[in-house]
């Protein structure tokens, strides 16, 4: 038996990644840009020659079909070039909703490269593990890296250049993040399907993509500066933009819900009250409040007063993976 345990962050991008130019190897049309958060993290155990077939458990209930192939695009060339042949055992679980746009895939594909890897007795260096996290889910290959983090599109038809590089250690800016969780629960259309169904049916996707380079480098500056205001337009637009791009499409594709904008709002509130604060929002209902440390309890504060929050997950940009005892 082979067995390797691992821990991974989700990340969420200020910079948004929504759009595939070849979907069979997750290879975006544009660049992103994230911050990897502690606070919003994937435990994530494989084993080796334990089972008769290839077996996957999420958050303690059995999982198959997309679940399963979607973690295989990631175990496979392991396997292979580890040369093994043995079916996998695949343990994993959230401490935070899984399938609610709060980055779970990311963190999850992310956990599970480095724990594949390990139990393989592979010693892939974090740009190979950003590659092949990235098969599994695209965002996954910027949770290899810990702080702020770049993902490059790359031109390689193979993919080899499309992978992730940080920018910045998680300690270079301490942010704050209040999560508002306004649902617990899986969206019904998945962010692989969200976004094939947005590059095929929206005329406003184009646009949002010739966005992103300059969103890249505003972004990349406003955090090499620590410039919150700057950063937050930037933030604040792209998030935006992607959203409006959903829901122009045909059939529309609306992940906001009344509770999001509610929490929204309330983001705006406390900027025209002179707190520096900004929002952001992936593909789910569940809205991000980035702030400096002083602005946290006005901020958390405010949010949890909001009829339609659950309940809040603080976070601030945290370490990259590593390998845990089981």
């Amino acid at each position: 038996m082979k067995q390797a345990t691992a821990m991974a962050r989700a990340n969420i991008a200020f910079v948004k990644y929504w759009g595939k130019r070849d979907a069979a190897l997750n290879l975006p049309q544009a660049g992103s840009l994230s911050v990897t958060l502690d606070g919003l993290g994937t435990r994530t155990t494989v084993s080796f020659g334990v089972s008769e077939q290839d077996e996957l458990q999420i958050d303690g209930q059995p999982a198959s079909g997309a679940a399963l192939a979607k973690a295989l695009r990631v175990v496979d060339p392991i396997r292979a070039r580890a040369g093994l042949q043995q079916p996998v055992r695949i343990v994993s679980a959230n401490d935070f909703p899984t399938g609610a746009g709060l980055a779970s895939s990311a963190s999850g594909l992310a956990a599970l490269t480095v724990a594949a890897a390990g139990a393989a007795e592979l010693d892939l260096s974090p740009t190979e593990l950003s590659v092949v996290a990235r098969l599994g889910s695209g965002s996954a290959c910027r949770s290899i890296f810990g702080g702020y983090v770049q993902w490059q599109a790359g031109s390689a038809a193979n993919g080899s250049d499309s992978h992730a590089r940080q920018l910045f250690p998680p300690e270079h800016w301490d942010l704050r993040v209040v999560v508002a969780v306004t649902a617990e629960g899986p969206k019904a259309v998945d962010s692989t399907r969200g976004m094939l169904r947005t590059g095929a049916a929206s005329p406003y996707h184009r646009a949002f993509v010739d966005a992103v380079d300059g969103d890249l480098t505003e972004a990349g500056e406003a955090i090499a500066r620590r410039d919150l205001a700057r950063l937050g337009r930037v933030a604040e637009r792209s998030c935006l933009r992607m959203h409006a791009a959903m829901m122009a499409s045909d059939p529309p594709l609306i992940y906001l819900t009344a509770h999001s904008w509610q929490v929204i709002e309330a983001a705006r509130g406390l900027q025209a009250a002179g707190v520096g604060v900004f929002f952001t929002a992936d593909a789910g209902p569940n809205v991000k409040l980035f702030c400096e440390p002083d602005a946290l309890p006005v901020v958390q504060q405010t949010v949890e007063a909001l009829s339609g929050v659950r309940r809040t997950i603080l976070a601030r940009p945290g370490q990259g993976p590593r390998v845990v005892p089981a």
